[in-house]
């Protein structure tokens, strides 16, 4: 494993609507946590041209305390899935190779983690994954995440309504999501984890391969869509996500291809996605965090590679952060690092009591 920290010391909607749903109970002792899954509605999301719903599944787990001590309010760390996942699946409501309860579960049980409220949105949609980004063909994801959701959760939980209390994590995509959200809304997330972040380089050379150019091309209807590739599905998601065309039915958006020849302006709209592009944009924001990690496995070859950039980055300006590489690839190891590494950072960098007159 190799660990890197900054110089300094210690250390990828504006209204809300709520329906909540019945909560579903996956635990009830003691001992363990309890799951709930709301829906609730995004104003930002509303319209959107793929033809999602706005109301949306949220999966929240309760820690044990959370039903015996009625008085006591709790940290809250929103938590975002990756691309093709769900929070149904996160949270053992559908088998899955995570159960994030019954992991946070086990931390509790063997004192590597404070109480936490966790939280996570279903951005799965007609695209396979939201990339928590803003746009008219997907609706305003990123808005509805660090506002109106959270916005949500504080009116019907016992939270710590507070910046400092409240962190912003995910994996892969969510990994993205994570630093894409996080680098633009301090006010609302004081500490930030990416598991295994994905697209955080713009890929400036285009695609490169006229087959999965062509495999793009070839896809005109949904149905061609649902049967693709992961790859060719990735495409499409990410240009729902960063390069929308509201009169390009039948999906709205445009593809960095068109009759075989590569579309410059669209590579530059992805490219102006790419949180290591605009990072520099946000330095004077992502200084006010009080803390910032990342990991990947070394298995994880391109993305491990992207951690990098994003550590010297990060230690290029002298912004404290913790950076670990560590035998593993994408998803074999998330589980352990969630209990092992994500949960004791929060636990060290969020605050469990509220600050009286406080940012929020």
């Amino acid at each position: 494993m190799m660990t890197r920290r900054g110089f300094a010391p210690s250390v990828l909607v504006f209204f809300l609507l709520a329906v909540a749903t019945n909560g579903y109970s996956q635990r009830n002792s003691s001992q363990t946590g309890r799951v709930e899954r709301v829906k609730v509605h995004g104003k930002g999301l509303e319209g959107n041209l793929a033809g999602d719903s706005p109301d949306r599944d949220v999966s929240i787990y309760l820690p044990p305390s959370y039903q015996t001590d009625k008085k006591r309010r709790y940290p809250v760390i929103y938590f975002l899935h990756g691309f093709t996942d769900s929070d149904d699946k996160w949270y053992g409501l559908t088998k899955h190779w995570i159960n994030l309860p019954a992991v946070v579960d086990k931390a509790l049980a063997e004192g590597k983690t404070k109480e936490f409220i966790i939280v996570t949105p279903n951005a799965y949609n007609r695209y396979f994954g939201s990339m928590y980004s803003n746009s008219v063909t997907i609706g305003n994801w990123e808005d509805f995440v660090a506002d109106e959701l959270v916005s949500y959760i504080d009116r019907q939980y016992r939270t710590i309504p507070q910046a400092s209390s409240r962190g912003l994590a995910g994996h892969s995509m969510g990994g993205y999501g994570t630093i894409r959200i996080g680098q633009k809304h301090p006010e609302t997330f004081s500490s930030l984890y990416l598991l295994s972040p994905c697209c955080m380089v713009p890929n400036m050379g285009g695609l490169g391969n006229a087959e999965m150019a062509a495999r793009m091309e070839g896809i005109k209807t949904v149905a061609e869509l649902d049967k693709a590739d992961f790859m060719t599905k990735a495409m499409f998601a990410s240009a729902a996500s960063w390069s929308p065309n509201p009169t390009n039915a039948p999906f709205y958006l445009d593809l960095p291809v068109k009759d075989g020849q590569p579309q410059p302006m669209v590579t530059a709209k992805w490219a102006a996605n790419a949180p290591l592009a605009t990072l520099d944009q946000y330095i004077g924001n992502i200084k006010q965090l009080k803390a910032l990690a990342f990991d990947a496995g070394s298995k994880d070859v391109s993305i491990a590679a992207t951690n990098k950039v994003l550590d010297a980055m990060l230690t290029n300006y002298q912004i404290p952060h913790t950076y670990d590489e560590y035998d593993g690839d994408h998803i074999n190891r998330i589980g352990e690092r969630i209990e092992q590494k994500m949960l004791p950072f929060f636990t060290t960098n969020l605050s469990f009591e509220p600050v009286r007159g406080g940012k929020k």
